[in-house]
């Protein structure tokens, strides 16, 4: 075993959004597991959150940079990480208490994430060619829907509220 000498770099907020979105991707596929047999009552909608917008889209913010150059860096980059995991925990505390206004707390913190990494997203850069434009717009798609679709939750959580 190793040890990490002094220069080695520590991780920064890319590496960690890709390891805590592959996470998030394990802990959805466990909690479907044990849906059914606990008899969960919202655990199918855990999981599915879990894995798609905790897990899937975390890890694309991570591994963005990799891809085209703009991913999480800096202290941006760390306040983004920071308020994508502290609004999604705010989403999924107030679905499954069922305190809408939670959930909006939580959906306006993704919404600005969002916003600042489609911002970033349309730097100007280098003219990228075929291959990261293609990567750059299926990117872009993603935050989009992401976004999209933070108001259909939001009104889905007052209703289901009462």
């Amino acid at each position: 075993m190793s040890a990490i000498s002094m220069s080695t770099p520590l991780p920064g907020p890319s590496q960690w959004a890709a390891r805590l979105g592959a996470v998030a991707v394990i802990l959805g596929g466990l909690v479907a597991a044990v849906t059914g047999p606990l008899s969960l009552p919202r655990g199918s909608w855990l999981a599915a959150y879990l894995v798609l917008v905790c897990g899937v889209s975390l890890y694309a913010m991570g591994r963005v940079s990799t891809w085209f150059g703009h991913g999480l860096a800096g202290r941006t980059g760390w306040m983004q990480l920071a308020g994508w995991n502290l609004g999604n925990a705010a989403v999924m505390a107030g679905t499954l208490t069922t305190m809408p206004y939670l959930v909006d707390v939580g959906g306006l913190i993704l919404l600005a994430v969002l916003l600042g990494l489609l911002r970033g997203v349309f730097r100007p850069a280098t003219r990228p060619d075929a291959a990261e434009a293609r990567g750059r717009h299926a990117y872009v798609f993603l935050l989009i829907v992401l976004v999209v679709s933070i108001p259909v939750g939001l009104v889905l959580a007052h209703l289901r509220a009462g």
